[in-house]
């Protein structure tokens, strides 16, 4: 056992061999933080002014566990030692100057966090405004993991996709251009580096991706006979384009995010470790990579049933256009099997579209995007799969092929894929459209949820070629205000919601509701446990004209006072005059939409009570359509007379709510609603005897009142009472006109039966409530107590 026959020995060359005089002093991350004077030090001299406005990711996400990289130790010989790109080790061979033509990065600061594994960067070549030239920015990732790739350089602007693997990404970006020659009359390009942090996100739910075929799909997609010779038009090439079009969208949207100023937050994909498809290298050398997972789904339907000219969207007589997504959706919950609160998110490409000549319809093929329950759903046909690119190589070839569309083939889709580069808008596009209809966003004023997504190639090239849908030139130089993106109320949607949550984001809240009542002198408060995080205004049309964001200060704010005039002069001058709906979001993805804001305001929207204190009423939770609905008041006893105890509630209800019953310690009692549902009811009491009142209500609605659970003051819940998953749920609880919630002191509560419940609000916690009776309980007006 030599090497442990003298201790002292092991130690003292343990102790020499920690001792690394060629190691750089800080070679690690800085916890995500760009080092003092970054810019100088990366690019040898000061950078301009920045195009894109940005902030360190470091802002957004903190990775203070991580330590710092430890470079290679040096071999025996240090002038033979080579670093991570091929250059000699700066401890041994100083590094040339930096040439004033080095790419220069615009959009990334050194050492950032992402959370993609394709990365969008935009950069100059020197001074533009001085010097404007063409070449070619080369990629050289990071140890080689990846191949290098070559970007076009436009009046010296280029964009690029960097490929990066998880941890620290150091990359070499080098310039050609035949106009200029080599640096320093040396052989090497103009070069500068730069370092990426890259972690992916696994505690968010995925993008799912899928492809959908019929039972007796021939797996294959429109395609022109050259491109069938050349690339084939099977599952397998399907299966590469629409992985490569899924990374666009996410390189598109993180990048969207961090313009925003919410970081590079994006949605994560379910990966799988399998041959690589986003370099052409990975397909002749069978390479291995962790890469998006798509599920090739099966539908019990027939390709001649998929193509039925009466569910084609685009079909004008067709009388079943939305029957594809049922279809869809049918199969897509048959694959995954959502557990109860697994919210499944999927995006489906429809293979099996064809375009009929014969028609001039594309059959098989709908873009439509939504859902509910346990499954978001997007669903788009295949009809110009054969332009998408198939790899990261492919992206600008793809957005710059301006060959005609040949209609003998494909489909030139609503007259605005005139091109192969045009097609390829539309189809990634739109089908990213529709994706944002998954994640919840509704139509804009402009944007991607618009139809700017016709100038989707823009985010990725810096010249244009001219368009057919438009007849006109193509721009010579496609800078970021050129481009297309998502609308700022898409961005604050996709902060909130769970697919684009960051590690340090505080755990998500159960209560996710908005409550709303009205305070007199046109005045509105709305509460949300989670905070209030924007409101939109919609004057008389679909498309939401302004909004206002409460999340610039840090946390939302839990309580908001919205004024009318205040509002109203927040829309455009010819719509001040129009009725007024205003939809308030909460930081929980929870909203409350006030239809009318005038009315909910109004004074007949107010009561004195016999006490001779004034209610409001509050917003109608349910439709209220239930026929031969009654109206019925109702004012708790013990919120208006002292001598009243409210001792226990019974629920009457069966799969949905059918009243309730308000019992007090003198064996009197309340109904609102009707005795339907199981015999006798389910009872609920309150331990009187330390001061137990009713603090709030968890409701189960949609169409009707589903379920109702009752919350007390100390702290208690009753449990669902009624259809536990029926409706949506929504928490209401009684508060005080600053936020607080109301003590035993202010005994509350009435609650709603049937068709059309309104809920009162009273400045010291008393509570009118106002329903239309119908058989059951089936809607309500919360009161936002």
């Amino acid at each position: 056992m030599p090497f442990f026959r003298d201790l002292r020995d092991l130690r003292r060359r343990s102790r020499i061999s920690l001792v690394l005089p060629h190691d750089s002093p800080d070679d690690g991350v800085n916890n995500g933080q760009p080092p003092p004077s970054s810019a100088s030090s990366l690019y040898g001299s000061s950078t301009p002014p920045l195009v894109l406005q940005h902030q360190s990711s470091s802002a957004n996400i903190s990775v203070t566990s991580a330590p710092p990289s430890i470079p290679p130790r040096p071999g025996p010989s240090a002038a033979g030692h080579r670093g991570q790109n091929g250059s000699p080790n700066a401890a041994t061979k100083p590094a040339p100057p930096t040439s004033p033509y080095a790419p220069r990065l615009l959009s990334v600061t050194e050492n950032s966090w992402v959370h993609q594994k394709i990365l969008l960067v935009y950069g100059q070549i020197g001074d533009p405004s001085q010097q404007a030239m063409d070449g070619v920015v080369t990629v050289n990732h990071h140890q080689d993991a990846f191949p290098c790739t070559a970007w076009p350089v436009c009046d010296s602007h280029f964009k690029a996709l960097v490929h990066l693997t998880p941890g620290t990404n150091r990359l070499r970006l080098d310039f050609t251009s035949p106009k200029l020659a080599a640096y320093n009359g040396s052989s090497t390009a103009h070069s500068s580096g730069t370092t990426v942090n890259y972690l992916p996100l696994v505690s968010s739910p995925p993008l799912q991706l899928a492809i959908l075929l019929a039972a007796d799909s021939p797996m294959t997609f429109d395609a022109v006979p050259d491109r069938v010779q050349r690339e084939g038009n099977g599952l397998d090439t399907a299966l590469r384009k629409f992985r490569m079009a899924a990374y666009l969208w996410q390189a598109f949207t993180g990048e969207q995010m961090y313009r925003n100023r919410f970081g590079r937050r994006c949605f994560r994909f379910e990966e799988e470790w399998q041959t690589g498809t986003l370099t052409l290298r990975d397909r002749e050398t069978d390479g291995m990579r962790n890469e998006a997972k798509i599920h090739v789904i099966r539908t019990p339907k027939t390709v001649a049933e998929l193509r039925d000219l009466d569910l084609a969207q685009q079909y004008a007589n067709a009388s079943r256009k939305g029957d594809l997504f049922t279809i869809a959706m049918d199969a897509v919950r048959e694959h995954f099997k959502p557990a109860p609160d697994q919210k499944q998110y999927v995006s489906v490409l429809m293979l099996d579209t064809h375009w009929d000549r014969a028609t001039g319809v594309v059959r098989g093929h709908a873009a439509l995007g939504g859902g509910g329950g346990q499954v978001q759903l997007a669903i788009f046909g295949s009809h110009a799969l054969q332009s998408y690119p198939s790899a990261l190589e492919e992206v600008v070839p793809a957005f710059s092929d301006g060959t005609p569309t040949d209609t003998d083939h494909v489909a030139n889709d609503c007259n605005e894929s005139g091109s192969n580069w045009e097609a390829a808008n539309i189809g990634i596009g739109a089908h990213l459209h529709e994706t944002g209809h998954l994640f919840g966003c509704p139509h804009q004023e402009h944007g991607v949820m618009l139809r700017d997504f016709v100038h989707f190639n823009r985010t990725f090239t810096c010249r244009e070629p001219a368009p057919t849908r438009t007849q006109s030139p193509g721009l010579r130089l496609c800078l970021p205000k050129d481009e297309c993106g998502w609308h700022r109320l898409d961005c604050l949607r996709f902060r909130h919601h769970p697919c684009f949550r960051f590690p340090q984001d505080p755990p998500a809240m159960a209560d996710e509701s908005v409550q709303v009542w009205a305070v007199g002198n046109g005045n509105v408060v709305a509460t949300a446990a989670v905070g209030i995080a924007w409101i939109e205004l919609f004057a008389e049309e679909e498309l939401c004209r302004a909004h206002v964001e409460f999340i610039e200060s840090g946390s939302p704010p839990k309580q908001v006072l919205l004024s009318e005039a205040e509002l109203r002069s927040r829309l455009p001058d010819d719509r001040r005059g129009k009725r007024l709906r205003v939809d308030i979001h909460s930081a929980g993805q929870g909203s409350h939409t006030v239809d009318d804001f005038s009315q909910f305001v109004a004074k007949s929207s107010s009561l004195k009570l016999p006490n001779g204190q004034l209610a409001f009423k509050g917003s109608r939770l349910g439709l209220s359509q239930m026929t031969g609905s009654q109206t019925q008041d109702l004012i708790l006893e013990s919120a208006i007379s002292p001598t009243k105890l409210l001792i226990q509630i019974k629920v009457f209800h069966g799969f949905a709510v059918d009243g309730l019953e308000f019992v007090y310690e003198d064996f009197t009692s309340q109904l609102f609603g009707q005795r339907g549902g199981q015999p006798g009811g389910s009872e609920f009491s309150l331990d009187t005897r330390r001061g137990e009142t009713i603090m709030g209500f968890h409701l189960r609605a949609g169409f009707w009142i589903d379920g109702i659970e009752i919350l007390t003051s100390l702290g208690r819940r009753s449990g669902i009472f009624g259809n536990a998953r029926g409706g949506s749920g929504r928490f209401w609880f009684v508060r005080s006109m600053d936020g607080r919630l109301f003590t035993h002191h202010h005994p509350v509560t009435a609650y709603w039966d049937v068709d059309g419940v309104s809920g009162r609000k009273v400045d010291d916690g008393l509570s009118f409530w106002r329903a239309a009776l119908s058989p059951r309980l089936c809607s309500a007006w919360g009161g936002a107590q």
